[in-house]
Formats: structure tokens, sequence, C-alpha cells
């Protein structure tokens, strides 16, 4: 509803009652309704059709799960201010683990409050309860607002709560309401087996997480930074260069305490809390761990400058976060006085600069394979990814003599007619993209052999050649089979062209 009354913000009020309607077992129920509806008397899970008896002016919305999940992840990311551990409670709710992180806000019932607030502000209703299980938690925020249950005392504070707040299934709620169990501390009083027996064991854990006396812990939705720092302002930020000036200081930070450790940050993540709610995330990746502030700060202004969508500081940034999503392990390097890294470093830091700008998707690096198929030699692989490997390029050319190979390999190899003196001799003659060719030159073949042991059906044997046109072109063709022993009809391929 109020995602709807938000999107809804600025236009002129209207006094016909809303409501949000969605099928439900062949009927068309309304899943809420706002206040005018209330003082009207209708009701959530009331038949669309009766409402309209009773009011017939209504103002009828359907329901957009996807829609509702979205906003709830939106207000998720924005909690992420207060704890890294927040998780989703569907369909209406979040969890959030506060554990070590009240005395940031004062008091445990200070964060409570400040949350609650800038909520409010943002146009939301907003129930919440504390206790030291979520269970317990979820129970109090849905039938007792704003409690915050003394630690160890779950049981006594949830005990007159009524039975629903254990959020069981139908079934289970209405047995126990019919055998008078109408609150918390009735079932609580109950024998664990007597319980086990007839609802199970499931039913029994989520009694005992809201008495206290168990707990399963939250999975958070957003993976947790190895390290973080983050800059609160007292009043919202707009401009670039404090910005850019405040990541810079964070960065600092962040790598003051991973020299500490002895490490360095792989991937890293800025995230900037406006004002009104909206969150936006950038990350950075490296090629190997670093923990030099001007670098990252580099790197992140390259790119903020590269965001085909701009971040929108809106009414302004109260907090900027940024944390090392992964850390690893940064030995110290001796080296000699006659070592040249300096270069190597200045590759690899402009190499993470082209990613951070262009993607990483775009700046590769071709990496060795143990294989001798031309087309498998080598693969791309981002160049900041590149593994650690033994695997070297191997020389196939003397100094001096003329390439054997061509330096860019067509990504399918091509057809094409060929005339040769003998079945298993070099080309004459060749028809390539409707263009013929007579060969004046021609050197080979270069047999390579398909590995078996890597392919399940038997490969047929290449001989490769290179040949030189009338008009001085030159290119590498293949006879793909061998003439009378794999086949009696070879087929011949270009496989790439020499500048």
């Amino acid at each position: 509803m109020e995602r709807i009354q938000r999107r809804r913000n600025g236009l002129p009020p209207s006094d016909i009652p809303l409501v949000i309607a969605a099928k439900i077992e062949n009927a068309l129920r309304l899943t809420a309704v706002d206040r005018k509806a209330l003082r009207l008397r209708l009701s959530i899970g009331m038949a669309l059709a009766d409402a309209r008896a009773r009011v017939p002016a209504l103002d009828v919305v359907d329901a957009d799960e996807h829609a509702d999940k979205a906003l709830l992840e939106s207000i998720a990311d924005w909690c992420d201010r207060y704890t890294p551990f927040v998780a989703l409670d569907m369909p209406h709710g979040l969890l959030l683990d506060i554990t070590g992180c009240a005395h940031l806000f004062g008091s445990e019932r200070a964060l409570c409050k400040s949350l609650e607030a800038a909520l409010v502000r943002q146009g939301f209703s907003v129930c919440f309860g504390l206790a030291g299980t979520a269970v317990a938690a979820r129970a109090l925020a849905h039938y007792a607002s704003g409690t915050i249950a003394p630690p160890g005392e779950e049981a006594k504070t949830v005990a007159p709560l009524p039975v629903e707040a254990l959020h069981l299934e139908t079934l289970a709620t209405h047995v126990l309401k019919r055998a008078g169990l109408k609150t918390i501390g009735h079932v609580a009083a109950r024998q664990r087996g007597e319980l086990t027996a007839r609802f199970g064991a499931e039913m029994v854990a989520i009694l005992g997480r809201a008495l206290g006396q168990e707990e399963k812990p939250i999975s958070p939705r957003r993976r947790l930074p190895d390290y973080m720092a983050e800059h609160r302002f007292a009043e919202p930020v707009v401009t670039e260069d404090v910005i850019v000036s405040s990541i810079r200081s964070l960065a600092e930070t962040l790598c003051a305490v991973l020299c500490e450790r002895g490490e360095g940050a792989r991937l890293l993540e800025a995230s900037f809390f406006r004002a009104d709610g909206a969150v936006s995330h950038i990350a950075v990746e490296t090629a190997k761990p670093i923990r030099d502030a001007a670098m990252i700060a580099r790197l992140f202004r390259e790119r903020l400058d590269a965001l085909t969508d701009p971040i929108d500081p809106g009414f302004g940034f109260d907090l900027i976060r940024l944390g090392a999503l992964r850390a690893e392990r940064a030995e110290a390097q001796a080296i000699s006085l006659d070592a040249n890294d300096d270069d190597a470093r200045e590759v690899g830091f402009l190499a993470d600069r082209l990613a951070a700008r262009f993607g990483s998707h775009r700046v590769l690096r071709f990496f060795p394979q143990d294989t001798h198929i031309p087309e498998a030699a080598g693969v791309l692989v981002p160049a900041r990814a590149v593994p650690e490997t033994k695997l070297g390029w191997e020389t196939i050319r003397s100094e001096g003599e003329a390439p054997r190979r061509p330096l860019r390999l067509f990504e399918k190899p091509e057809p094409v007619e060929v005339l040769a003196e003998v079945p298993d001799g070099p080309p004459l003659r060749f028809r390539w993209r409707r263009v013929q060719h007579a060969v004046t030159l021609a050197e080979g073949p270069e047999r390579i052999a398909m590995e078996w042991w890597r392919h399940q059906s038997a490969m047929p044997t290449r001989d490769y050649f290179r040949v030189e046109d009338q008009e001085g072109r030159r290119f590498w063709l293949y006879r793909d089979g061998l003439f009378a022993r794999e086949t009696h009809h070879p087929r011949w391929y270009m496989h790439g062209v020499f500048a």
C-alpha cells in the first residue's frame, strides 16, 4: 500500500478508498487496504465482490509481489548503515542482527528509534521488536511493537503474546487455539514430548527460539566485507570533490588495517547512502592484493567517471562506506638492485584502471594452454584474473625466420575448394569466398594429430600448409584427414591469413 502511495505522492488527494487485490483460492481478495477503507470496515482477506457490495466506489490496484519485494530489498540495502547482517523476512519484514552495533548509536533503543524515525520520514509505517532470537523479535514486532526484551528474558516477554505470533501453519494454530492454548505462555507450559508427537519437531524448535532457548543464525542477503570503513556526515554532501576526498580518506583508513594484518584487497566496494533512503554501490577488482590508498582512490575515480548512469546524489549522501569484500595475504617481496619490477606493477595497475573504466570483459590477455592444437593453444581471459601457471609460450620459429603461423586465427575455420596435384600434396589453386587463387609457393605440411585422450570420438589429423598466391598474399590452410587412411575425401579449411 505504501509503495503505491509513495508513487502517487504529489498527486491531488482522493476521497476514494484504495485497496489492493490478488487472486487467492480462485477468488479475488483484498491483500491491503488504506485507512479510508478501514474506516468503512473493509479488511484484508475480504472478497473483492463483498467489498464492492459495501463500498461501490473503490480504487482497486492489482497486487505486484515482485515490486513489493524490490522495495523491501531497497529498504534492506538502506538498513546496511546500521548493521551488515540484514536478511529478508518475507513478505513484509526485515531481520537485523545488531550484535556489537548498538553502542555506535548510544543504546539498543536509540538504534531502534533512529531506524524507525528515518523510515517514517521516507513514508513507511514501522513496527519493531528487539530480542535475543529472530523468532522472538518477529513476534514482538507483530504483536507488541516497540518492545525490547531484556537479555535472557525472552520467555517472559513473549509469554502473553497470542499463539499466532509463532507464525505456525494455519492448521497448527487452529488446533492449538481449539485446545485452549491461546498464548505462547500456554503452549510453553506443555510438555515438549506432547507437542512433538502432535505437531512435529520443527514446531518445537520454533517455540524454543521464541523462548530464547535456542537460536538459528540469520543468513545476510549481501556478502559481508572482510574489512570496512565508513564516514558519516552531519549534513548530507553532494559535491563530487567531497565524495572523492571521502573515498581517499576511507582508503587510507582501510589500508592501515590491511597493513597491520599483512593483507591486501582484491575486491573493494564503495556504498553511497542517500538521505532519502536510496543506496548505490560500485565495485572495483584488482589483479593482485593492494593496500595503496592512492591506487584505490584512483581506481574508484576511474569507475565513477566511466559510469553510463552517474550516481545521483539527490538531496545528498549522509553515509559513505568502503569495504574490502575480498582480502588476501600480501607477502612482502624482496627486490634485487637490478630488478625492474616497477614496470610490471605499472602494467598491472594500468590493467586495473582500464578494467575499472571499460569493464573487465574488455581488458583481456592471452593465457597459454597445455595443448598443441592451434585454436586451443591460448585463451583470452580478463587481464586481472590470469592465474599463476608454469606454462610458457613455445617458440616455433628461429630469429629472423618468417612467421610459421598467423598472429590471428579465424574464430571458425572456413571451408575452401582446393585442387591439388596429388591427394596428400599441397594445393595448386583454391577458391575461398568466391575468389580463385593460384598458388605459386607452398610450404608444409605441418602435421598435427588430434588429442584422442580428450575427445571420445576419433578426430581426423590435420596437415597445415603455408601458401602464397600470385599477388603475394599468404594463407594458412589445412587438410582435414589423411587420404586413404582416415578418409577418401579430405576437406580443406582456411584457418588464418598472414598480414
